[in-house]
């Protein structure tokens, strides 16, 4: 028998499984990684427009549902979409109505959208919290 060098069918199988099991336990940990990710994007989002609603308020004495309309009627917002277009802004009253609450939702698009909408109001109100 001659000495061969090299690596067998099976040993190259082996190998291709064990790759296999291991992007099997990886993969769903990469992609639960990517939707925190892209979450963030929508919460950098949420928190700048709420911050321009506060002066907003503070100008006006009201909130406004209107996001990209101009000044004085709205925030002047050229569009209401995240930075990285995962979410998209949206605002309506809460409470007592627009002149004493806010509530903004950031509506989770494509890819993302299997992880929820995220919520949050002038009165500090965040949903869902497990999110936040």
């Amino acid at each position: 028998m001659k000495n061969s060098k090299g690596i067998t069918l099976i040993e190259l199988m082996i190998v291709v499984a064990i790759i296999a099991i291991i992007g099997s336990i990886a993969y769903p940990g990469y992609q639960d990684q990517m939707r925190k990710t892209r979450r963030s994007d929508g919460q950098a989002k949420l928190l700048e427009i709420m911050n321009a609603q506060e002066r907003f308020f503070t100008n006006y004495g009201s909130y406004t549902t209107s996001i990209t309309a101009a000044e004085p009627t709205g925030l002047g917002y050229s569009n209401a979409n995240s930075g990285e277009g995962f979410y998209t802004i949206s605002a309506a009253a809460c409470g007592g109505g627009i002149t004493l609450c806010v509530n903004l939702t950031a509506t989770a698009q494509g890819g993302q959208a299997s992880d929820g909408n995220l919520t949050f109001n002038s009165q500090g109100v965040k949903t869902p919290a497990a999110k936040w």
